[in-house]
């Protein structure tokens, strides 16, 4: 299930990039 892993990483690492760039929001 490669395709599960990769769409699980994929909106981790969205999910990282969508924290850091509204960090200063916060």
């Amino acid at each position: 299930m490669w395709i599960a892993a990769a769409l699980i990483a994929v909106l981790l690492v969205g999910y990282l990039l969508y924290a850091l760039f509204h960090a200063e929001d916060l």
